[in-house]
């Protein structure tokens, strides 16, 4: 009796292999892949391919079988993909993706915005802070500073607060403000260790919830789980969807615990901003009506977004 072949899932990543993403999640994730098909598919993780936005494209082309992304690199695109990242979600990484997913599948994947693409998991990113390399007392402080900013919601946000905006994927933000090409970065704790910026950025204003939480997908290529047998195409998929969300916001969620403690091993000085400080006031303030402009914004996609927002929340904040 002949050997059945092995088949490698090559899986486009576009951050160091240090960061969690390659190190924990596609590591753990293959190994429940290689489990579920006893071995007859593996996955492989490969570097330095393109921009995060420019990953989308390389699953639906077929030229890698996987990979994950940012949405908000690709606004023209995802629009939906924002009702996870508006301000005052109050809940952490894994609540937040779980709870995600549960709301696509029930009204988000009626739009079809992952159209070419075998969605496998939604995530989030945990809470975003403000990062900076001076002090800031206030909100208002940040008008005109650069600030890193790598779409989505936090766009929105830094438009409202009226900073000099500078696009750029995540892993370019040590460099840049290295060079003094921008003053901070709005993004989680987890960069403080996972992108060592905690050398540089050494002023933290952390808002209890955060600012907004960052939107992130894991996909195959429907041709690729087109070529596997029944039994395999159908073992992936049930290892996939909601528990792989649940995995990888976790993961994320305690990459943001090593952050912070790396920040204050190394002398940040964190800025505890609680729901009655005034900087949170003012936070209130800067974010009030936009959720009725993503609302608003959404209206061409044919879903209730009111009704999925308010459901994403309760499910959010009730989880576990």
């Amino acid at each position: 009796m002949l050997a059945e072949t092995e088949t490698i899932m090559h899986v486009a990543s576009w951050l160091p292999p240090s960061h969690l993403q390659n190190s924990i999640v596609w590591p753990t994730y293959g190994s429940w892949i290689e489990a579920a098909t006893e071995g007859r598919v593996k996955i492989k993780l490969e570097y330095g391919l393109g921009h995060p936005k420019s990953m989308f494209d390389l699953v639906e082309d077929g030229v890698v079988d996987a990979s994950w992304s940012f949405h908000g690199y690709v606004p023209g695109r995802f629009k939906l993909t924002s009702i996870v990242e508006l301000p005052m979600l109050g809940a952490d990484a894994e609540a937040a993706s779980v709870s995600y997913w549960r709301i696509h599948q029930k009204y988000l994947s009626k739009a079809d915005e992952h159209n070419g693409l075998v969605l496998v998991a939604l995530f989030t990113h945990g809470p975003a802070q403000i990062h900076t390399v001076e002090p800031i007392a206030s909100l208002a402080e940040l008008k005109d500073k650069k600030i890193r900013i790598g779409g989505g919601v936090q766009g929105y946000l830094a438009k409202r607060m009226q900073v000099t905006s500078v696009s750029a994927p995540a892993d370019n933000i040590y460099e840049m403000m290295g060079q003094g090409l921008i003053d901070g970065a709005f993004i989680p704790f987890s960069v403080q260790k996972s992108l060592r910026l905690n050398e540089l950025a050494k002023h933290i204003i952390a808002l209890e919830g955060g600012m907004y939480l960052g939107s992130f997908s894991m996909f195959i290529n429907p041709d690729f789980l087109a070529s596997l047998s029944q039994r395999d195409r159908v073992a992936i998929l049930k290892i996939s969807g909601e528990k792989l969300s649940a995995l990888a916001g976790y993961t994320w969620e305690k990459a943001d615990q090593e952050g912070y403690q790396t920040a204050l091993s190394t002398g940040a000085v964190i800025n505890y901003v609680k729901k009655s400080d005034p900087i949170y006031r003012e936070f209130v303030r800067l974010t009030k009506g936009m959720d009725k402009e993503w609302i608003d914004s959404v209206k061409d996609r044919g879903i209730d977004a009111e009704a999925a927002l308010i459901e994403l929340r309760d499910t959010a904040r009730a989880y576990r």
